[in-house]
């Protein structure tokens, strides 16, 4: 089987300086992978290194057993690539309804109207956003908008999702919410993710691996139980340190039993 996604010794400078260094990473059909790194690490880099956003000083980047990017080139531009991106600042484009939001994409690549608003509505459904297809990104809650996020990306069926850190501006009982449905999501339809986090216990409630990035390096990647077991660097050490609850009790709290989340 071939990788989803494949980092073969990419490195990047930007200015003049080092960025990464030498990262080699894989990611199979339909796993979910998160990175975590300290702020200037160079993890939006690699997203936009796998985006084709910008091209590696060296190595490759491959997407389904195709090169895409190598040394200093993109050979194959982001608008073909076939990968959605949930970025921090979730870049709804507010001049759009939902539904325009989602349907934009579609119709960008041809999709038929009919089939266009069949799958717009579902995937709303799906998010539990149904009757909200007429509203506009600044009318809906930050808990709604994360939702059509995803649903965005998701509405596509692209070959890979990357998310830069999508949770990072919402309160804990939100995230609690939205990870379960993100996991869920992932899930039910085999998605390839690259989930950006700086908190461990995101990355463990959401992905079978994580790959540790430390100025530029990839220096770990396991499981969270592995990473526990044989920390590999002290930044390894300290996020496990600061793991203050395990993944189950993110998603459930602390009673082990689901709580209402309020949007």
């Amino acid at each position: 089987m071939r990788d989803a996604i494949a980092l073969d010794s990419v490195s990047l400078a930007l200015r003049g300086q080092p960025v990464l260094d030498s990262v080699s990473l894989v990611v199979a059909p339909g796993e979910t992978v998160a990175l975590l790194g300290p702020s200037g690490s160079g993890k939006t880099s690699l997203l936009r290194i796998v985006l084709g956003l910008v091209a590696p000083l060296s190595g490759a980047v491959s997407l389904d057993g195709l090169v895409v990017s190598r040394e200093g080139r993109v050979l194959l531009p982001p608008e073909e690539r076939a990968l959605a991106v949930v970025f921090q600042d979730l870049a709804l484009w507010p001049h759009l309804t939902v539904a325009g939001n989602l349907g934009f994409g579609l119709a960008a690549r041809g999709v038929p109207g009919t089939e266009r608003r069949d799958r717009t509505e579902a995937m709303l459904r799906r998010v539990g956003l149904q009757g909200s297809e007429k509203r506009f990104p600044g009318e809906l809650s930050g808990g709604q908008r994360q939702r059509v996020a995803i649903a965005r990306a998701l509405v596509h069926e692209p070959h890979a999702v990357l998310l830069d850190e999508p949770l990072s501006n919402v309160d804990v009982d939100l995230r609690r919410d939205l990870l379960e449905l993100f996991a869920e999501l992932f899930r039910e339809r085999k998605a390839t993710v690259v989930f950006v986090t700086h908190d461990l216990r995101e990355a463990s409630a959401i992905a079978g691996r994580v790959a540790i990035l430390e100025a530029g390096r990839v220096v770990q990647v396991g499981s969270v139980g592995e990473l526990s077991r044989r920390p590999a660097t002290p930044f390894v050490q300290a996020l496990i340190d600061d793991r203050a609850l395990p993944a189950r009790e993110i998603l459930t709290g602390d009673s082990g039993r689901p709580q209402q989340v309020s949007e």
